[in-house]
């Protein structure tokens, strides 16, 4: 199979990172599992806060880059036309690379306070931050990075078809590149700190990558189910106004404890509740194309991959994380292994799958090869259910360890310290990294599929 428009070839290396990225996440979340249960594993060389500061960047940077490839890979089918500027597009793989290598780099050479003063942060403190700690100067570049980056993509909009694909799409990345920019700003007073911080994370978590993820399961939709565009893109619309209202409200939802006032609570509750709905109509959206389906595309795998992020999305992202957002029930769950287990099921079943999903379809033409490699397709099916039953009962775990945590340390009369609390539920951090282990093997197996050749037939 051959590309459309060949600079769409330009999608490939930013697939690669993801996917390199993703390992190097995985490979961090296993250090972080054993250190819950073995506390001196790989101290002081490895501490924990800076683990899971690595942990938590290179998730981000990889699902940038997902997000990237997938643009340069979209944008020029939809608009059909060339990328406007495929030079650009490598100038900005190249020095993202980087920037990426040195963050994650420096975060494990040097000590964080050591790095604060070698980047000269307190000209123009914004370090300390989750999610937000790199230094300032990388902030800046990688604002300047997206500009151009959106800029590419825009432009190549500009010069060829409209289609409401690409029209959320690049809704979706601007907005994700134009949150950023809270990140450069760090009030000292705590409460106006928080209330700006969930500006980027909320939004990006929960609003803005969800559009851009709804355009690349209609992108894939199309091709693999033979639907008519037309009822494609309203579904999108109805969808991306749902994700819009209710992400945009249900922000309260996170300042419920942090001194803002008192009707956040009634607010994000509210819209809270809501928020399950447009991830149940992103899920109703693909069964319904994929039970009307007009073509038996030869890509299996890429099939599994779109019909289970619908599902896993909507459980993780959806019923999950309801059973907790309320007011009164985050008051006692927040910051227990109820919530990382939310975070955990959430962001593989919503973001990570569909860029699985995005590369499953994408990588075989890329590649320059069929899409009906019935063994590697097994094999990549293999790594769905891997991947996907082993990150299911991760959560699972950790919402029991998470309840026993909040029964143990908050919600008893008689409430045990922290660690004591941590030494009960032991066992299920055992079992998690168990589980963990599993998910690495069903990456791997994902990665083998794609060097799987398919058998020669004899005449």
């Amino acid at each position: 199979m051959c590309l459309k428009y060949q600079t769409q070839s330009v999608a490939k290396p930013y697939f690669i990172a993801s996917i390199i990225l993703f390992a190097v996440q995985i490979s961090f979340g296993l250090i972080l599992g054993l250190q819950y249960v073995i506390g001196d594993f790989l101290f002081p060389e490895l501490p924990f806060n800076i683990i899971r500061m690595a942990h938590t960047n290179t998730m981000i940077f990889g699902l940038l880059f997902g997000f990237m490839g997938a643009a340069y890979y979209i944008v020029p089918e939809e608009a059909e036309t060339e990328l406007l500027a495929p030079w650009l597009a490598w100038l900005i793989f190249g020095l993202f690379t980087i920037t990426v290598i040195v963050t994650i780099a420096s975060y494990l050479a040097i000590p964080y306070s050591q790095l604060v003063e070698l980047t000269k942060d307190k000209l123009f403190p914004t370090m300390g931050r989750e999610y937000m700690e790199q230094p300032t100067i990388v902030k800046l570049a990688i604002s300047v990075l997206n500009l151009l980056f959106i800029i590419n993509i825009w432009g190549t909009t500009l010069k060829g078809k409209k289609t409401g694909i690409n029209s959320l799409i690049i809704l979706g990345l601007f907005t994700s590149a134009l949150l950023f920019l809270f990140s450069l700003y760090n009030p000292t007073n705590l409460v106006l700190n928080k209330f700006y911080w969930w500006w980027m994370a909320h939004f990006w978590f929960e609003a803005v990558w969800l559009l851009i993820i709804s355009a690349m399961l209609a992108f894939v939709l199309i091709r693999i189910t033979g639907i008519n565009r037309d009822i494609v893109e309203k579904w999108l619309y109805i969808i991306a106004t749902m994700i819009f209202v209710t992400g945009f409200i249900s922000i309260g939802h996170h300042y419920y404890w942090i001194g803002a006032p008192k009707y956040w609570q009634w607010w994000g509750s509210a819209f809270s509740l809501m928020q399950p709905i447009p991830l149940f109509l992103i899920a109703l959206f693909v069964f319904t194309m994929v039970r009307k389906r007009q073509i038996e595309h030869p890509n299996k795998a890429a099939l599994l991959w779109v019909t289970g992020t619908a599902v896993i999305a909507f459980l993780g992202a959806g019923l999950w994380g309801l059973i907790h957002t309320l007011a009164p029930i985050n008051y006692f769950t927040h910051g227990t292994q109820i919530e990382v287990a939310y975070t955990h099921i959430a962001i593989y079943g919503a973001y990570a799958m569909t860029i699985f999903m995005m590369i499953s379809y994408a990588m075989p033409t890329l590649r320059n090869r069929k899409a009906n490699n019935e063994r590697a397709q097994v094999v990549e099916m293999w790594s769905f259910w891997l991947l996907t039953l082993s990150m299911v009962f991760a959560t699972i775990f950790l919402t029991i360890a998470g309840v026993l945590q909040v029964y143990m340390q908050r919600y008893t009369d008689v409430p045990q310290p922290f660690m004591v609390v941590q030494e009960r539920i032991a066992f299920f951090y055992w079992l998690r990294e168990f589980v963990g282990v599993i998910f690495l093997i069903g990456f791997i197996v994902y990665v083998a599929s794609f060097f799987v050749k398919q058998h020669r037939r004899l005449d």
